[in-house]
């Protein structure tokens, strides 16, 4: 059985992404004083007594607004509702009961779903302010007092939100699940991979660059296994950064990444590989995750008999420091290729959790160096004794060795070249470790 969904909705700037935040445990949704912050639904584990739920936050409904991003952000807060268990309206103590509270509140009593009306900024410890008991006004029975800030009256929410939880809120094993960051720069179609992934709107699609802000998760099961797709804000170069908003969305990203076990490195096609779009590499690199090189819009591209191998060629001198990922040429517009996606994210995956044997490491060690003989200097020559794996994730290998100066970065180079021919390791980078015998590590 699913996780119950626990939706926090209300109107702007009344404290949801920080009430979020607080329950959660961790700072995942952007908190900000300027209204509209929070665009897209934020998706995190709670848990309270023993229940294991999620908790979504959503951006603020504003009712009537005529704005396209926040006409856009009702309309995936009202997502959020419909797949909700149970909703939490947050209002603010310092406003009052204002006209659009009376105007979400009778947008969730239409939904049928449980509703509890929680007043945040309760800051002050005591009975409640006057102003509190307006909100019975709202006809959504006994309101909460709460202070998001400071924790007040949130086990009293909690404890309030799994009354309406089925009895048996079973967690499922989620050890199959694989966590794919979709990384690029900003306007390279992420989100538009995420909602034809998934079937549904599920992020907000603008032709304005930098619309995603957060990052969201997706979780599709199908026949190639159990996905969980988190779409990222783009990353711009740090010139270009100058909303302390985006700065947070950056940070995101980057915890994104590392959170995945696969990253979907997206290149526009139009405009081709840019510096930037090595940045955005590099983050992944640097993390050591599994990689694939997701040439989106090719649908717009005009083509020849000799177009995409073009391409890649390009791309070959351009990736030439990540030369491991394999390049796909995708359109998240028609779905071209998505199904290939999928079946290429599972295998990366598994090269990048690959054990290897010591014995076999070592076969390989020997066939290699008695082809290339290791390099030596000033009369001395580099021994390699064995060589291990240490860890997966990315495959870590131990090398034993005489003397680590000698061990040259362009043997290094050789020999992961020798172990890629033998066991694959595609789409994963590999990581050396050198210790001299006796020795700690260097």
């Amino acid at each position: 059985m699913s996780k119950p969904v626990v939706a926090i909705v209300g109107r702007p700037n009344v404290g949801k992404s920080t009430l979020f935040n607080k329950l959660i445990g961790t700072r995942l949704s952007i908190v900000d004083d300027t209204p509209g912050v929070t665009r897209d639904r934020i998706y995190g584990d709670c848990e309270w007594l023993n229940h294991n739920f999620l908790l979504v936050d959503t951006g603020g409904i504003e009712p009537y607004s005529t704005n396209v991003i926040l006409s856009q952000m009702r309309a995936q807060a009202e997502i959020a509702i419909e797949t909700a268990d149970v909703i939490v309206l947050v209002t603010d103590l310092n406003c009052g009961v204002v006209a659009s509270d009376y105007e979400v509140a009778s947008m969730l009593q239409k939904s049928g779903k449980p509703i509890i009306l929680c007043v945040n900024k309760c800051d002050r410890v005591g009975a409640p302010d006057p102003e509190f008991y307006e909100f019975y006004n709202l006809g959504l029975g006994d309101p909460i007092a709460v202070s998001s800030v400071h924790g007040h009256g949130t086990g009293d929410l909690l404890d309030e939100v799994i009354q309406y939880f089925p009895e048996s809120d079973i967690e499922e094993d989620d050890e199959e699940i694989i966590n794919v960051a979709i990384i690029g720069k900003p306007n390279v179609g992420k989100s538009s991979l995420v909602n034809r992934i998934s079937g549904e709107n599920r992020a907000i699609v603008s032709d304005i660059a930098g619309t995603t802000r957060d990052t969201t998760d997706t979780f599709v099961e199908n026949s190639y296994g159990k996905f969980n797709f988190i779409d990222t804000a783009g990353i711009r170069r740090k010139s270009k950064i100058n909303d302390a908003i985006e700065k947070f969305s950056i940070i995101r990203a980057r915890m994104a990444v590392e959170r995945a076990n696969v990253c979907v490195i997206m290149i526009d096609a139009t405009e081709g590989f840019t510096e930037q779009d090595s940045k955005v590499a590099g983050i992944a690199l640097e993390q050591g995750k599994a990689c694939i090189v997701a040439v989106n819009k090719w649908d717009a591209v005009e083509k020849d008999g000799n177009t995409m191998n073009a391409f890649r060629k390009k791309l070959a001198i351009d990736f030439s420091f990540m030369s491991y990922a394999p390049v796909m040429f995708i359109s998240a517009k028609t779905g071209q290729r998505i199904d290939r996606l999928f079946e290429m994210i599972a295998f990366v995956h598994s090269q990048n959790s690959m054990r290897i044997s010591t014995g076999k490491l070592n076969e390989v060690l020997a066939m290699a160096t008695s082809r290339v003989q290791p390099p030596t200097d000033k009369g001395k020559r580099l021994k390699i004794y064995y060589m291990t794996q240490a860890s997966t994730r990315p495959p870590t290998f131990v090398f034993f060795v005489n003397n680590a100066e000698l061990f040259h970065f362009s043997y290094q180079r050789y020999l992961e070249n020798q172990i890629r021919e033998v066991f694959g390791l595609d789409g994963t980078p590999v990581r050396f470790i050198i210790r001299e015998r006796g020795e700690g590590k260097k």
